[in-house]
């Protein structure tokens, strides 16, 4: 085939792809599928991951070292975790949400939420009602404490955020935002859905057609 019309021909399959994204975009992809097809194949009889795997883990380690450096960075500012920082920033953004709702859009499990909550409430950081319209309902609003608490805890989430990120370009970021936006999409619109069913129908669900 023709060089240039294969070029064309993959661009147009990664612009199908990524409406949104650029000729930088297009090149860095196109070197991250020039670098797995060198890839050694690693040796028999090793635990290796495969590039699934190996992307998850990634993921994972930034992970943890982003929940480390932000823990010791609240230390002293009212906030024990990162968990409390996100269901405060929710509830302040939400005004005034459901209890349960702000758990499990914290992607928390609602025992282990309820009681972050509740050491939150006894610090006084959060009050509790119940809703006007259904008592059973029990509804969450920032203290004036935990207001100034949070903000002051969100120029410590920019800077460990600002430190992790450090080797990363704007673009290279939005591009990442803009690979990692579907995975985020998929689950955000089924896990509550898939909570109390069993894996293997989890799985099929989530890999049917793919």
């Amino acid at each position: 085939m023709n060089r240039t019309v294969e070029l064309v021909n993959l661009w147009a399959a990664f612009e199908k792809q990524y409406p949104n994204g650029t000729i930088e975009d297009f090149h860095r992809r196109s070197l991250a599928v020039i670098e797995e097809q060198e890839n050694p194949v690693p040796p028999p009889g090793k635990l290796v991951p495969d590039l699934n795997g190996r992307f998850i883990i990634l993921i994972c380690r930034i992970a943890k070292f982003h929940f480390s450096y932000t823990n010791k960075a609240f230390e002293g500012s009212g906030l024990e975790q990162i968990e409390e920082f996100g269901l405060l920033a929710t509830i302040y953004n939400q005004g005034s949400p459901i209890k349960s709702e702000t758990i499990f859009n914290n992607i928390m499990e609602l025992s282990s939420g309820a009681n972050m909550l509740i050491r939150m409430k006894k610090r006084g950081l959060v009050t509790e009602f119940r809703d006007k319209a259904d008592k059973r309902v029990i509804r969450l609003k920032v203290t004036p404490k935990g207001e100034e608490i949070l903000y002051k805890a969100k120029e410590h989430v920019l800077k460990v955020a600002r430190m992790i990120l450090i080797d990363l370009n704007d673009e290279d970021k939005r591009l990442c935002m803009q690979l990692l936006a579907p995975v985020d999409r998929r689950f955000t619109d089924v896990f509550q859905k898939q909570r109390n069913k069993p894996f293997d129908e989890i799985f099929l669900e989530n890999t049917a057609n793919k």
